[in-house]
């Protein structure tokens, strides 16, 4: 019989369930969240997940033992892509992992499942990467600088560092539009924020600093008067810098 595992959706919660097959010796399991979950299997047996620090740390100190910190760090951007197989993907590599110890089972493209967690890494990377460059930060009256994002994935964790360590003189935050939180950045600590609201763009935009506004508008004349419209050529220019990134250039406005 498949026995459904229901998690919390957390990172924790997702290791407490794969503790939990090899704990209960489940055989046919699937892992979803209770977010996700919909009854589709009637014979499935539901099994309730209550996530346990010490039970997800037992599996990634193991984890890290058998392939290293990079190794856990893949299987965290598979959990940050947000796609609909992450808890399928992660069980099996932790399942290959514990069963040849001393292989480079991230490494065995052969196999399915990782030639798939291979393929996300290189996605859920490449969009961290073009968020670090092309993140616009706008002055508040307050004096904090603000960025909105709304990323293809789930990268705020994986750009939290890179803010931190560049912009270390200055108040700043980091909000994702889709998934309605972000980061905060007080001169001292580098905090998640989880708003009880989405916050309204609009709001913000009226909070802009007029030293804010008075940089947009020269900016904006700036990019006009600079480009040449002979040598446009937008086939290349959208190759460097897609259209889905061009709502957080401000000489795109």
């Amino acid at each position: 019989m498949m026995t459904t595992l229901l998690y919390d959706g957390s990172f924790d919660g997702l290791f407490t369930a794969i503790f939990e097959v090899f704990e209960y010796r489940f055989k046919e399991v699937e892992i979803i969240s209770r977010e996700r979950f919909y009854q589709e299997n009637i014979f499935a047996e539901i099994h309730e997940v209550v996530t346990q620090t010490d039970k997800s740390d037992r599996v990634l100190k193991k984890l890290e033992h058998n392939m290293g910190k990079q190794g856990i760090h893949q299987l965290l951007k598979v959990f940050l892509s947000e796609d609909v197989e992450l808890e399928k993907l992660i069980l099996s590599a932790v399942q290959q992992s514990i069963t040849h110890p001393s292989d480079n089972i991230l490494g065995n493209f052969a196999d399915a499942d990782i030639l798939k967690i291979s393929k996300i890494n290189k996605s859920v990377g490449r969009e961290s990467h073009r968020m670090t460059a092309f993140v616009r930060f706008e002055k508040l009256q307050d004096g904090i600088f603000f960025a909105k994002i709304d990323p293809d994935f789930n990268v705020i964790p994986l750009i939290r560092k890179h803010f931190k360590d560049r912009y270390q003189d200055q108040k700043w935050m980091i909000y994702d539009l889709r998934r309605n939180y972000g980061i905060l950045y007080d001169l001292e600590d580098c905090e998640f924020f989880y708003p009880d609201e989405k916050l309204s763009l609009n709001q913000y935009q009226e909070k802009f600093h007029d030293d804010e506004k008075n940089y947009q508008t020269l900016w904006q004349r700036y990019f006009t008067r600079t480009n040449i419209v002979e040598r446009k050529n937008i086939k290349l220019h959208i190759q460097h810098v897609p259209k889905r990134y061009w709502k957080y250039l401000t000489e795109k406005w």
